[in-house]
């Protein structure tokens, strides 16, 4: 049963209960779980912040309320959900993902609000520094964005006679200036020409590979976001059947056919946050518990496809792989 199922359920079941089990409930706390993708996309990740929320002593359902709001990948529709949260007098906000902590940060100064995002907090204004956020707002960092060139330098590794390669965004994004403009600066560095490509719904993936095929791009840059990690295996198919070299932050996209991941673990971060969540609810402040940085990244290679694309992994690559797929 997918979770989004569940949580119906939860609601109509909920509508049943005694008064007086309805009242205890009404007493536990409440976080509001504020993510731009979807429920079924996020279950082990949703389970990770569950986890570490149960290493703090809280369970959900049973001593602890989580009202989850799910954007579905449509960005625009965060600052509204995170007013409501606001209205609703939620205990904390958990703003997972890059796309949902500005607007849970514009929403209230007051609520505590615990974040993991994948770029640099500071720079997106929402802590005056890591190790002393101040304010209402704390989190944890995967930094896949400030990974991007280097995803750039291992494909140039695999495709070293690549001289175009494509990068594809989600303009929707906080992120997306940023990672347009480092990898412009790495492209450079590497001597390579960059084309950025752009796509905020499933309708934009044909036109940007058209785009690809057009341009022979000789390697593909899938960049780190939310609703294009959502896609990750409908992205793989189309890098295989445009026989495109291509990279991007998470495993299920090497797994599923793409060439290669690099990337931070897709579920600590989350547990790590919801550690910071239990540990809010106990009483500590946001101002006083530092900024984390996840620090375990994963090279992923998948070398049944870079056979069928003719491409030969260099040893010393090989040797730097966590995990190698024939």
């Amino acid at each position: 049963m997918r979770r989004r199922e569940f949580i119906t359920i939860l609601g109509g079941a909920a509508v049943a209960l005694p008064l007086a089990a309805r009242a205890q409930q009404a007493k536990m706390p409440v976080i509001g779980f504020l993510n731009s993708s979807s429920a079924w996309e996020n279950a082990d990740q949703t389970a990770a912040f569950l986890q570490g929320l149960s290493e703090n002593g809280y369970v959900e359902g049973r001593n602890v309320l989580v009202d989850f709001r799910w954007a579905e990948g449509h960005y625009e529709r965060l600052p509204t959900m995170a007013a409501d949260l606001v209205r609703r007098k939620v205990n904390v906000i958990a703003a997972m993902g890059t796309p949902a902590a500005p607007p849970a940060k514009a929403a209230t100064t007051t609520i505590p609000i615990v974040f993991r995002i994948g770029v640099d907090p500071v720079e997106l204004g929402l802590v005056a520094s890591l190790n002393r956020p101040g304010g209402n707002l704390t989190g944890v960092v995967s930094l896949n964005v400030e990974l991007e060139p280097k995803r750039l330098e291992l494909l140039r590794e695999v495709v070293p006679k690549a001289n175009l390669i494509a990068l594809l965004v989600n303009p929707t994004s906080p992120n997306a200036e940023t990672q347009s403009r480092s990898m412009q600066v790495a492209a450079s560095t590497l001597g390579l020409q960059l084309h950025i490509l752009q796509a905020s719904t499933e309708r934009d993936f044909d036109q940007a590979f058209a785009t690809l095929v057009q341009l022979q791009a000789g390697a593909f840059v899938i960049s780190a976001d939310p609703f294009l990690s959502s896609r990750d295996e409908q992205l793989a198919a189309l890098t295989v059947r445009h026989a495109v070299p291509a990279i991007t932050n998470t495993r299920k996209f090497a797994a599923a056919g793409g060439l290669m991941s690099y990337g931070g673990s897709s579920t600590d971060p989350y547990r790590l946050a919801g550690v910071y969540t239990g540990r809010i609810l106990k009483g500590e402040r946001p101002a006083d518990l530092p900024v984390q940085q996840a620090t375990k990244f994963e090279l992923v290679i998948n070398l049944k496809t870079a056979k069928a694309l003719g491409l030969t992994f260099p040893l010393t690559l090989l040797g730097r792989a966590d995990e190698v797929i024939e």
